[in-house]
């Protein structure tokens, strides 16, 4: 059950780290034992604009004196953190304690979702198993308390990011993975985005349920909103161990989270942020959070100036270079025969997120890879610094802006925290309880 929250225009650090304070208070007294071991479940740096680091790095230290306490980032397949980035993100925690997820060799299977849920939730549009393989650390340690922390904004997968989200995809295995974006992405991504309860979601709620009940956790999920002065502050912070708690997140991030729109967009031009965004694999969150406004013919800027590479993997990597982001039925066609894309199924699904299956222009203006690479999986280019001269992001405000030869353009300083949409293709979403 919800175990208690706070909702407000703006809720200071001090208050956040009171109420993470809080929650170890609860725990000890829900769980009725001492904390003597305590695992903290946060996202990894492409939340860091969350403020999920610093509230990790308050609760640990709290514990520290007189727990044992370790943090593993819900990386899924990302790239682990290097030492440097553990401490930007996460402060005065020992950089020996955060340990890094391996979604190959480091995860335990704890059970199976099978296909008849997985066709049930979908229509029938996908109907395999999905094995459920989890980080070992997590499942088969002795643990007295788990802190999953983490922020509930709109997602390309599972509707809503957090909440068990954190162990099925964060912590979860390469055939869970591969297998549930892959039924996720048949499902369609213009159908996931803000709903309460995708598909995938169903099957996770359900796997929750029956394979992790036993674990001592509770989840502290963090909502954002932009102020008056178009600052991503947070408004609400929820905390509790059951379905409604994420319920009560998503619902208020529905609420502040989402741009709705009577007509679509001609352009959008928006920025990944270079400490965050190194590959398309996290920076194509742009492409996926505004797709349902763009109009048909339409353009996407993305100004990427850390864009390194494609995929987080050096194998995912080589498949988008391979067949590039060239739209679902190309990609599904050719998952049907090709091996690799078989292997590395969450690729394919990728692959398919990422297109706009020629709706509109996705422009890349990225600072490491060449304009040879960027058209070459499918995107067109543009220059980082000619871009920057034309629509520098210090000067541009959140939201309509009309250049100097008059051209209007809608500008997005934080794609992956919010979602576009049109009225009309956000459907019943906006009413679904």
């Amino acid at each position: 059950m919800p175990w208690f929250m706070k909702e407000a225009d703006e809720i200071s650090r001090q208050e956040i780290d009171e109420l993470a304070l809080r929650l170890v208070d609860e725990a000890r007294s829900r769980f009725g034992r001492p904390l003597r071991r305590v695992l903290l479940l946060p996202p990894d740096l492409t939340r860091a604009h969350s403020g999920v680091g610093p509230i990790t790095e308050t609760i640990y230290r709290a514990l520290a004196p007189t727990c044992d306490v370790h943090v593993i980032p819900t990386l899924g397949q990302h790239r682990p953190h290097t030492e440097e980035e553990n401490r930007w993100m996460f402060g005065s925690i020992p950089h020996a304690r955060i340990h890094a997820h391996d979604w190959i060799g480091g995860v335990t299977r704890v059970g199976t979702i099978p296909g008849s849920l997985v066709a049930e939730t979908t229509g029938g549009l996908a109907d395999w198993d999905i094995p459920v393989d989890l980080n070992t650390m997590t499942v088969t340690e002795e643990w007295d308390l788990i802190v999953n922390i983490g922020h509930v904004v709109p997602h390309e997968v599972l509707g809503f990011a957090n909440h068990n989200k954190n162990y099925f995809i964060g912590l979860g295995g390469k055939e869970t993975i591969c297998r549930s974006h892959l039924a996720a992405a048949i499902y369609g991504i213009e159908n996931n985005l803000g709903r309460l309860v995708t598909p995938l979601r169903a099957c996770f709620n359900w796997a929750e349920e029956r394979f992790l009940g036993h674990l001592p956790d509770v989840y502290l999920q963090v909502v954002m909103r932009r102020d008056a002065q178009n600052r991503l502050v947070t408004s609400g912070i929820y905390v509790g161990d059951d379905l409604e708690t994420y319920l009560a997140a998503a619902r208020a991030s529905r609420a502040q989270n989402i741009t709705v729109f009577d007509e679509p967009v001609d352009k959008v031009v928006a920025v990944m942020q270079a400490d965050e965004f190194r590959s398309t694999w996290v920076a194509n969150k742009a492409v996926y959070r505004t797709r349902l406004v763009i109009r048909d013919g339409g353009e996407l800027l993305i100004i990427a100036p850390g864009l390194e590479r494609f995929g987080e993997q050096d194998a995912v990597d080589r498949l988008i270079r391979r067949f590039g982001y060239t739209g679902r039925d190309r990609i599904l066609e050719l998952y049907r025969r090709e091996p690799e894309l078989q292997k590395l199924a969450h690729g394919a699904a990728h692959l398919v997120h990422g297109s706009s299956d020629g709706r509109f222009t996705i422009r890349y203006a990225p600072g490491h890879l060449t304009r040879e690479e960027i058209e070459g999986v499918g995107y067109e280019w543009a220059d980082l610094q000619a871009t920057l001269a034309r629509y520098p992001p210090n000067r541009m405000q959140e939201g309509w802006n009309t250049m100097p030869d008059g051209e209007r353009v809608f500008f997005i300083n934080t794609p992956s925290a919010g979602l576009w949409a049109t009225r009309a293709r956000m459907g019943d979403r906006l009413d679904d309880a």
